[in-house]
């Protein structure tokens, strides 16, 4: 029986890739990969021949069996479009599969956006939580935020060009635009860029320039704050509505800042 390699690729630039992913590549039967042209530009330039097969969130459950029969023949190698294969790539689902069929399942370690962006992001990295892609609705991203609200580890997530401004505008929303970001964009790639600032200032400077490329967020986690009093409690609701705020969106930008419980300052709207 063969062995699922999960095989980390270059992010773009093409040299950061290990000695071991490129001898794997070169002795795998078969490749799966997320898209067959980013794939191919990579086997080309380091003169690699094998075949591919595509393997992505929208496949039909027969290239699952296919790969399956693969392993049974020899071994296999899974890539992403970039980077580690399964963060927020596909991928589980086989791992999963072969697991079951007891075939070996090796990970050969490389290029990762979430562990770029946090190293040169300037947060603290000693604890961090891992989001993956931001929802594409509102209310569905404001919902998940307000789960990370009082979270003191590093936060991390992935976010494309066209709906970054609407997700930093939640974050400022449910977290407070008084907590610091790290954005990187086009990350090992030419045109890397890492921007560092407050929440409220990513939201000003990002509105206004043209997005291009993928995003990884780091957002620092919660710090420890004394509990507001009631009046202070009171007085930050009032402010807020002042703006315009929803009473929800009021007491879900208080609660990030005050340190009580939401359910609390809910219980002063109605008031």
């Amino acid at each position: 029986m063969g062995i699922l390699y999960l095989v980390a690729t270059p992010l773009g630039n093409l040299e950061d890739i290990t000695l071991r992913a490129l001898r794997i590549l070169r002795e795998v039967s078969l490749i799966a990969t997320e898209d067959t042209r980013t794939t191919g530009k990579l086997l080309h330039h380091y003169n690699i021949q094998c075949p591919m097969l595509s393997y992505h969130d929208f496949s039909p459950a027969k290239q699952q069996t296919r790969l399956l029969e693969a392993l049974a023949e020899g071994d296999v190698a899974l890539v992403s479009e970039a980077g580690t294969p399964l963060l927020s790539d596909p991928g589980y689902e086989l791992v999963r599969a072969a697991i079951e069929h007891d075939l070996t399942v090796v990970a050969i370690p490389g290029a990762s956006a979430l562990l770029v962006a946090l190293t040169i992001s300037g947060l603290p990295m000693n604890q961090f939580c891992f989001g993956g892609f931001m929802p594409r609705k509102s209310k569905a991203r404001q919902e998940l935020l307000q789960q990370w609200q009082t979270q003191p580890a590093t936060l991390v997530f992935y976010e494309s060009p066209h709906r970054l401004v609407d997700t930093l505008k939640d974050m400022q929303t449910v977290l407070g635009g008084a907590r610091q970001i790290a954005l990187g964009r086009e990350l090992t790639k030419l045109y890397e860029e890492i921007w560092r600032g407050t929440i409220a200032e990513a939201v000003d400077v990002w509105a206004n320039r043209e997005l291009r490329g993928e995003f990884t967020l780091v957002v620092a986690g919660a710090a420890p704050s004394a509990k507001w009093t009631e009046a202070q409690v009171q007085a930050a609701l009032a402010a807020a509505m002042q703006t315009g705020l929803s009473p929800k969106m009021a007491v879900m930008q208080v609660t990030a800042q005050s340190g009580w419980p939401k359910r609390e300052v809910y219980a002063l709207v109605r008031e």
